[in-house]
C-alpha cells in the first residue's frame, strides 16, 4: 500500500501544475480560481475533521493557523498562479523544486549550525541549475514579464521554506490534533486570503469559470491537488517518516516537465531540460544525509523481517 500510496501521489503533485496552467489559459483569474481551490478544499476536509473529532471549531481562532496559511498557502501559489500565466507549467515546476534548498538556508541562518559539505555543493549545484534553466529565455528571446514570473515562483519557494520552518513549530505546539486537520485549517485561510486579493487586484469574470477546461482545472486541483494529495503526504508521514514522502520533489518536477512537453505542447530546450535535472541534483545533494539514512533504515526493516 505504501509504494501505490507514494507513486500516486507523485503523479498527483506533478499534474498539479499542468492543471493550473489548463485553467489560467482557460481564462480564469489567477487569485481568485486558486483562493476558490484551497478554500473550498480546506473547508470540506476540516469539516471532516470536525465530525470525526479530530479537530475542534476554536482551531480556527488561533493566528499560526493564520500565519502557516500565509507561508503555505497565500504567498506560495498567489505567486505561482500569476507567473503560470507567463511560464510554462514544466518550467514552473522545476523552479518550485527549489524550495528544500531555500528551507536548509533559512534553518542554517536561524540555527546558526554549519552545513556539511554535500549540503554547499548541492546549493551550488541548485544554484547552477537555475542559472541554467533560465539561459534560454534571458539570452534567445528576452522576455521582461517571463523573467518576473521565473523570480515570482522563486519569491513563492521563499513564502513556503519560511512557511514549512514555521509548521513545523506549530506540529509540535498542536500534538494532539491531527496534521491533515492543521492543513485544511491554514488552507482555509490561505484561501481566504486569495480571495481578498483577488477581490482588489482582478476583474473577476464569472463566465470563464464556467468554461469546460476551467471547471475540470478547478475541479482537479480541489478533490486531487489539495485533499487528495495532501492526505496521501500526511498518511505516509505517519506510516513512515518525514524524510520519504518529501522525496516526491525529487519527481514530481520532471513530472510536470514531461507533461507540460507531451499533453500540452510546452517548448523545452535542452539548456532547460538540463537545468532542471541539475536543480534535482543540487536538491538530492542537500538531502544526502538524511536519504542515506531513510536507505539505511529500508535496509533494517528487510533484514529483520
Amino acid at each position: 500500500m505504501i509504494p501505490f500510496n507514494y507513486v500516486l501521489m507523485c503523479l498527483i503533485f506533478g499534474t498539479t501544475f499542468l492543471a493550473i496552467k489548463v485553467g489560467i489559459d482557460a481564462g480564469v483569474s489567477p487569485f481568485f480560481s486558486a483562493g476558490v481551490r484551497f478554500f473550498l478544499a480546506g473547508a470540506i476536509l476540516f469539516i471532516v475533521m470536525v465530525i470525526q473529532k479530530k479537530a475542534r471549531l476554536s482551531l480556527l481562532l488561533r493566528k499560526e493557523m493564520m500565519l502557516t496559511g500565509l507561508g503555505l498557502t497565500f504567498g506560495v501559489f498567489a505567486s505561482l498562479y500569476w507567473a503560470e500565466q507567463y511560464v510554462s507549467s514544466g518550467i514552473a515546476a522545476v523552479l518550485s523544486a527549489t524550495a528544500p534548498l531555500m528551507i536548509m538556508l533559512l534553518q542554517t541562518g536561524i540555527t546558526r549550525q554549519k552545513m556539511s559539505a554535500s549540503s554547499w555543493a548541492g546549493c551550488l549545484v541548485g544554484f547552477a541549475g537555475v542559472v541554467i534553466l533560465l539561459v534560454p529565455g534571458m539570452t534567445v528571446a528576452f522576455s521582461g514579464i517571463w523573467a518576473a514570473g521565473c523570480v515570482a515562483v522563486l519569491l513563492g519557494q521563499v513564502f513556503y521554506s519560511a512557511g514549512t520552518v514555521y509548521s513545523r513549530r506549530v506540529i509540535r505546539r498542536f500534538s494532539d490534533t491531527s496534521p491533515i486537520a492543521l492543513n485544511a485549517a491554514q488552507m482555509l485561510y490561505g484561501g481566504l486570503m486569495l480571495l481578498l486579493l483577488s477581490l482588489f487586484t482582478e476583474q473577476v469574470h464569472m463566465e470563464a469559470m464556467l468554461v469546460p477546461e476551467a471547471v475540470f482545472s478547478l475541479l482537479y486541483l480541489i478533490v486531487f491537488g489539495s485533499m487528495t494529495g495532501h492526505t496521501i503526504f500526511y498518511w505516509l508521514v505517519a506510516k513512515t517518516n518525514p524524510v520519504f514522502p518529501s522525496t516526491w520533489l525529487y519527481i514530481s518536477p520532471l513530472i510536470a516537465l514531461s507533461l507540460g512537453v507531451v499533453l500540452y505542447g510546452e517548448p523545452l530546450s535542452l539548456l532547460s531540460l538540463a537545468g532542471g535535472v541539475t536543480i534535482i541534483a543540487g536538491i538530492l545533494l542537500i538531502n544526502l544525509k538524511s536519504l542515506r539514512q531513510l536507505a539505511g533504515a529500508r535496509s533494517h526493516l528487510v533484514e529483520r523481517s
